[in-house]
């Protein structure tokens, strides 16, 4: 089976419970599209961007999404929810399979600072495979941003990047220019996937691995069936995108050391800039 049948949901997302609504969604989903195999909302589109609402691993986010992932015999990735774990909080991604079982998590290594506000960075890469199918990696929204993510996932094996967004600011237009390229660079999918209202502005993207926008979304809630053909990632993988760059195989072979990675490295100009804090008006 090398091709499988993804749908984002973008949608309208409050600072409350949301879970009701992506239920309703799912269930027009399924009536019009009854062979998507995998649903993907938005970043913290259970609860919106509320810390207040944020709960341990395991708890009744996570119980009501597996409910969900069983209920419609799908994959499930349902954005995001902030985790409570001790005092720190996570901004985290649980990935469900058909029989409601939590398969993989990932904690957003690159909290959107200084916006987002006492929200930990996780460590941890994530990708997961469905059977049959292919290998996926999962990120969020300013992750990509850092094309090592990105990079680390592709090298990781992953052929569909699934990016949930919570997006809802004027450097949109950057944001989507970024989702392009880096499906270009790592010869993958992207399912850049934003809300609206309190989860963000739109414009929801599908790119394929030639970097080929699939899906152009806007400012209306949509849903976003798209069939992805995971040998076409083999073979442009293998003979170069569109049959002309090979840039995964360029950079495996480059014998060039990046000093910028290396111990030691004088960051003095990126110290240069200052600290990481919301500017505020000139003289002020």
């Amino acid at each position: 089976m090398s091709r499988f049948s993804i749908a984002g949901i973008q949608m309208s997302i409050t600072m409350h419970n949301n879970i009701a609504e992506m239920r309703k969604r799912m269930e027009v989903l399924f009536h019009l599209y009854p062979w998507v195999q995998m649903v993907v909302f938005s970043e913290l589109a259970p609860h919106g961007p509320s810390k207040p609402a944020a709960q341990p691993m395991g708890g009744s986010i996570e119980t009501e999404m597996a409910e969900l992932a069983r209920k419609f015999d799908c994959w499930l990735v349902p954005g995001s929810y902030f985790e409570k774990n001790g005092d720190q909080i996570f901004n985290t991604t649980p990935v469900f399979n058909p029989a409601g079982e939590v398969v993989t998590r990932y904690r957003k290594m690159f909290p959107f600072t200084p916006y987002e506000q006492d929200v930990t960075p996780g460590t941890e890469f994530c990708v997961f495979d469905v059977p049959g199918a292919g290998r996926f990696g999962v990120s969020i929204c300013y992750d990509l941003w850092f094309p090592e993510v990105t990079r680390t996932l592709t090298a990781m094996g992953a052929e569909v990047i699934i990016n949930p967004v919570l997006a809802s600011f004027v450097d949109r237009p950057a944001d989507l220019a970024i989702a392009q390229g880096s499906a270009a660079m790592f010869q993958s999918y992207i399912f850049h996937i934003n809300g609206l209202v309190a989860g963000g502005n739109g414009y929801s993207m599908v790119i394929d691995p030639a970097g080929q926008i699939l899906h152009r979304g806007n400012v209306m809630e949509e849903m976003i069936p798209i069939e992805v053909d995971f040998e076409l990632v083999r073979r442009q993988r293998r003979e170069g995108v569109l049959r002309m760059g090979q840039p995964l195989k360029s950079f495996r072979d480059n014998q060039v050391k990046f000093p910028v990675y290396e111990p030691g490295f004088d960051k003095g100009y990126l110290e240069s800039l200052g600290p990481l804090v919301k500017p505020g008006r000139p003289g002020h």
